[in-house]
């Protein structure tokens, strides 16, 4: 079939997938009032721009990590904005404002599933760069501000964009080639494997390591302030698993839909779990709604640059906590 014919505004590519090629089924599609939607981007959008704005302008958090977390956050705002906005056109062509199968709406349309792909490429690739980073910092400490240079750190972000942006445009040029959606999941899968052995391995390594740290001698305060250093990056550790803990689950469906229209695309079966496509969508949303809530209790220093920006808004006085 020709995606750019059967598409309409408000549908991404597996989702007109899901529509053209089922069969019928029993199963009626669950439908999400619009308004939970623009709900819960907006709010995704406003806290993810206070992430960014808090990350950018307090100095104390001009780290690689905290930049990582930026880039995350950034994506996030991409994804609000994009599913924010792609409601307002299913908004307005349901009112008869604009044409569902419009040449205009239709390329306005691939632009804002271009942004979704590139959010979710930059999400997890932003994850990737985080569980390297926190490996590097708990077991290479010494060496952590040789290895990870600002500079270096910057290079790694501008090739994060710059490929998350052109696979973007790759994968919903091309998304009707079964071999671009298995490059697609397989991605994910990969990525996720590679991240929860970072994880699993840091973990266990440092329950051998705080054994090794209480089997010592007591050094005064030299060991006191070891001890409360690698305190510091296990809770770091722990909040990105957390963070990576939440990715999946909203996350997660989506990705059980796309392999499920590549395995049984005509089960009738497999279309009862296509029709929660709203739902999923729901929760990949509030990933973007999530994340910055866990920063703000996890993070003692991003949970005082909130609270600074806050006295800031309220005072007209922000240059106060560059």
């Amino acid at each position: 079939y020709n995606n750019d014919h059967l598409k309409l505004i408000g549908e991404p590519p597996w989702q007109t997938m899901n529509t053209t090629l089922v069969t019928q089924s029993d199963c009626p599609d669950v439908k999400v009032p619009i308004f939970l939607f623009f709900t819960i981007g907006l709010a995704s959008l406003a806290e993810n721009v206070l992430v960014v704005v808090a990350v950018t302008c307090n100095r104390n958090l001009h780290s690689p990590m905290y930049y990582f977390i930026c880039s995350l956050a950034a994506f996030n705002t991409i994804a609000s904005l994009t599913k924010t906005c792609e409601n307002l056109m299913i908004t307005f062509a349901d009112v008869g404002h604009l044409e569902k199968k419009g040449p205009s709406e239709t390329k306005l349309d691939d632009v804002m599933d271009c942004l979704l792909c590139m959010s979710f490429l930059g999400s997890i690739s932003s994850f990737l760069a985080i569980a390297v980073d926190r490996y590097i910092t708990i077991f290479h400490a010494l060496r952590y501000h040789n290895i990870m240079t600002m500079q270096r750190t910057r290079a790694i972000l501008g090739v994060i964009w710059i490929t998350c942006g052109m696979s973007a445009i790759s994968m919903v040029t091309f998304f009707a080639s079964t071999f671009i959606m298995i490059c697609f999941v397989s991605f994910f899968i990969i990525s996720l494997v590679i991240i929860c052995f970072l994880y699993v391995y840091m973990f266990m390594l440092a329950r051998i390591h705080a054994r090794k740290i209480a089997a010592l001698p007591s050094s005064g305060g030299r060991n006191c302030h070891h001890q409360q250093r690698w305190g510091s990056s296990m809770r770091g550790a722990l909040t990105l698993t957390i963070l990576f803990g939440a990715f999946m689950v909203c996350w997660g469906p989506f990705f059980l839909h796309l392999i499920i229209i590549m395995v049984c695309p005509t089960n009738p079966y497999c279309e009862c779990y296509r029709s929660l496509f709203q739902l999923h969508m729901v929760l990949l949303m509030s990933h973007a709604l999530i994340d910055p809530t866990i920063y703000a209790f996890r993070s003692p220093e991003l949970r005082e640059t909130f609270k600074k920006i806050s006295y800031g808004c309220s005072s007209k006085n922000l240059p106060f906590f560059l």
